[in-house]
């Protein structure tokens, strides 16, 4: 009488991970686009936040647009954002300090203020992916008209088509 074999042959575990490996190469493609969507919807939301918080920031402080990103965050010091203590120009707590810091969501976010007579008049900003294929595809652009603007080959500027 023959034992009954308890447990799986070596080619039924060769099936098996052959199975799992096509549904895996099937698989992560669709992710890596699911997160560089994620990047890019998250990118716009950061730059519109920056761009909003920037009309806040000009008409409550009535000097001109910020210097950098860092004065529309907590100033480095997240008590400066507590009630009753009123922020200063230079700790607006308008955006988050992860925003203010330039890289959020595999995007780096880069802030350009200009003006004359030490006001600043207008801004620009350009949110770029870090690694671009990977973290995200396409570069966007916005300044003191906001209106947004998305270039899929390079850095978007003010003459690349509005989103």
């Amino acid at each position: 009488m023959r034992r009954k074999q308890k447990g799986f042959s070596l080619i039924e575990l060769l099936i098996v991970v052959v199975i799992i490996l096509v549904i895996a190469a099937v698989a992560i493609p669709n992710l890596v686009r699911s997160r560089m969507s994620a990047n890019e919807a998250s990118a716009v939301a950061s730059i519109r936040t920056i761009a909003t918080s920037e009309i806040v920031y000009s008409t409550t402080y009535t000097v001109g647009f910020s210097a950098n990103l860092a004065s529309l965050s907590d100033g480095g010091a997240p008590a400066n954002c507590v009630p009753p203590a009123v922020p200063a120009a230079a700790s607006a707590c308008l955006i988050d300090p992860l925003l203010a810091s330039g890289t959020k969501s595999g995007y780096s976010f880069t802030y350009t203020p200009t003006g004359g007579g030490g006001v600043n008049n207008t801004y620009s900003i350009n949110a770029d992916p870090v690694n671009a294929g990977l973290s995200g595809q396409r570069h966007f652009y916005t300044d003191a008209t906001d209106v947004l603007r998305v270039n899929v080959t390079a850095v978007a500027s003010a003459t690349d088509p509005a989103l």
